[in-house]
């Protein structure tokens, strides 16, 4: 392995054409530069130069690294001015995935106010439900995820992962703008032990059966889908109703169908996953902290 600064003072030795000129060229002693050389010359295991009369000449390996010295040298400027770059804040990548109702709503508002600062910061996009998103964070295949989990259902997350809480997003009922309880300013799952419903992701379907249990009945279950908007397009075609997050409500986009929150109040908890290390990359805290933002402002939803 070659030190970058042994690498510098044997290009200065060269062009230079001697101890004594590189020493005042870099501003060293003669002396350091050649302790330096050969510290250098123990590294690659042979003489670099050779004394023929006064003068010193390249070897065959010190030509072979004279030939490479610039280009390690340029290499090395252009990844320190990089490397610069991202501690500025003025580059980066951040591979983020979440689950579709973030991806549709905190996550395009957190990314605005990146960009507003950061344009520079590139943000690739992911997305899965957890428990997946999670195993994707662990594998490396993302650097931050998003998840939710719901009271009833407990989950370890790994050790080698920091929970950042979000926000709490209340669970609501999605019906038919002309079903009975629409203006009902809220609705009790019990009131609605008879309809049919529609599910969602597996784990607000497992969540769902689970409330439904401690209330002492099983839904009729007449369609599932982990798709959002197919879910608010059965509900508007009154083939069933839905208990889905607060999350969707903030992109439902058909005027036919209602929201209506759960009575007694039912929350699932949404949070960001990263690696203990990530903390330390600038571009990664900047998306948590705009992510922290946006979910302050949605805070009760």
């Amino acid at each position: 392995m070659f030190d970058s600064r042994h690498i510098k003072t044997f290009h200065t030795v060269v062009t230079a054409g001697s101890y004594s000129a590189a020493a005042a060229a870099l501003g060293y002693t003669q002396p350091a530069v050649t302790q330096q050389m050969k510290a250098l010359e123990r590294s690659v295991g042979t003489a670099l130069f050779v004394r023929v009369g006064r003068r010193m000449r390249l070897t065959e390996a010190g030509e072979a690294l004279a030939r490479h010295a610039e280009t390690i040298l340029d290499s090395m400027s252009v990844a320190w001015e990089q490397i610069g770059a991202v501690t500025r804040l003025e580059t980066g990548r951040v591979r983020l995935c979440a689950f579709p109702s973030a991806n549709a709503t905190l996550i395009p508002e957190a990314l605005a106010l990146l960009a507003a600062e950061h344009p520079g910061i590139r943000v690739e996009l992911l997305g899965d439900e957890p428990p997946e998103s999670l195993e994707r964070v662990t594998r490396g295949e993302c650097d931050i995820t998003l998840a939710f989990t719901y009271p009833g259902l407990h989950e370890a997350v790994p050790d080698d992962l920091v929970e950042i809480p979000l926000l709490e997003d209340q669970l609501m009922v999605l019906m038919p703008t002309g079903h009975r309880l629409a203006r009902s300013r809220s609705v009790r799952l019990r009131d609605l032990a008879d309809e049919r419903w529609i599910a969602g992701c597996m784990r607000c379907r497992v969540n769902f059966l689970h409330e439904c249990a401690e209330l002492g009945f099983a839904p009729d279950i007449a369609f599932a889908t982990d798709d959002n908007l197919v879910v608010q397009s059965l509900v508007a075609e009154g083939l069933g109703v839905a208990m889905m997050p607060g999350l969707v409500l903030s992109f439902m986009r058909l005027d036919r169908v209602t929201g209506r929150p759960l009575d007694p109040v039912s929350r699932r908890r949404v949070a960001a996953y990263v690696p203990r290390d990530h903390l330390r990359i600038p571009a990664a805290a900047l998306v948590l902290d705009a992510l922290r933002t946006v979910a302050e402002r949605r805070s009760g939803c």
